[in-house]
């Protein structure tokens, strides 16, 4: 069943769900084991929800037990890419003090066929990229992409960001081998980017 759980939250997080749409069909994606996560309802949305929906359902909340809000629900946030970049504004003038962080996939520029790190600028204080494996063969073996130079676009985007956004990590899911996992250590340290290694939840 579908409905219109735009806001939840996660220890002391609140977390934004702006679409159902993405690029990629990972095989190790959350939204396979079930329709929310951490006893959410269900994330699947009927509609995508306006900004001034969204502003609303945050504003229901308590927020001064919140520490930060995040774009991440049952898709890529950057599928709506303009309006993470007005709401995240809105989101730090509103609250100051809290910080914004998207969890992303990278691919935003494939997404609309242009550069996109730049409108993260003075919105989001932190973005969190999904690397998923340190070499392209694997990267498309997991993420199932849409697109084949996938693995690429999301590297220069990574690259992008550290010009706009205060802090800039990789991600990769602990269900890859160890070798991959190597690999990604050694592409965040050539890049200066840190990684973090994420715990699959199943």
């Amino acid at each position: 069943m579908k409905g219109m759980n735009i806001v939840y939250k996660v220890g002391e997080n609140l977390y934004i769900n702006l679409t159902n749409r993405c690029p990629c069909r990972c095989t190790f994606c959350i939204r396979q084991n079930g329709d929310g996560v951490y006893g959410s309802d269900t994330l699947w949305l009927e509609r995508e929800p306006s900004c001034d929906e969204v502003l609303s359902a945050v504003s229901a909340w308590d927020i001064t037990k919140t520490d930060e809000f995040v774009f991440c629900g049952y898709g890529e946030p950057m599928e709506r890419a303009e309006d993470v970049s007005f709401l995240g504004r809105q989101l730090k003038s509103l609250y100051p003090g809290h910080k914004v962080r998207i969890n992303t996939n990278g691919l935003s520029d494939k997404i609309h066929g242009f550069p996109t790190a730049h409108m993260l600028e003075g919105a989001v204080d932190i973005v969190s990229i999904s690397l998923n494996s340190g070499n392209k063969e694997d990267y498309l073996k997991v993420t199932r992409p849409r697109y084949e130079d996938s693995f690429e676009a999301m590297l220069r985007f990574a690259e992008e960001c550290k010009k706009y956004v205060p802090s800039v990590i990789f991600t990769a899911v602990d269900v890859i081998s160890e070798k991959e996992i190597a690999q990604c250590r050694e592409i965040s340290q050539r890049m200066g980017i840190p990684l973090r290694i994420r715990k699959y939840d199943k």
